[in-house]
């Protein structure tokens, strides 16, 4: 299964974005070069604020619906602290 990065990002107007990637390197460098999303290409630079690990994309896309419905102030303590058990090859 294919880890994917669920991340927040703090942009220059101290707003946050969330959003879900599986090369946060590369996101958060077309974020900045203003590609990625018409949000955060107005509110430039960004940065990274947090980000978690999940195992699928499902996990990330749940995980991303989640912090998105929450208020600004709960988003980066939700991220987190959200903590996903890894699995191992034996079970």
């Amino acid at each position: 299964m294919q880890t994917w990065n669920v991340y927040l990002l703090r942009c220059a107007d101290n707003s946050l974005y969330c959003g879900i990637t599986n090369d946060l390197n590369r996101r958060l460098a077309a974020h900045n070069a203003g590609t990625a999303s018409k949000y955060t290409r107005a509110r430039l630079p960004v940065s990274l604020a947090a980000s978690v690990e999940v195992n699928g994309k499902s996990a990330a896309l749940k995980l991303e619906l989640a912090i998105k419905k929450l208020p600004a102030g709960q988003k980066i303590e939700r991220l987190t602290s959200h903590a996903e058990p890894r699995r191992t090859a034996a079970g």
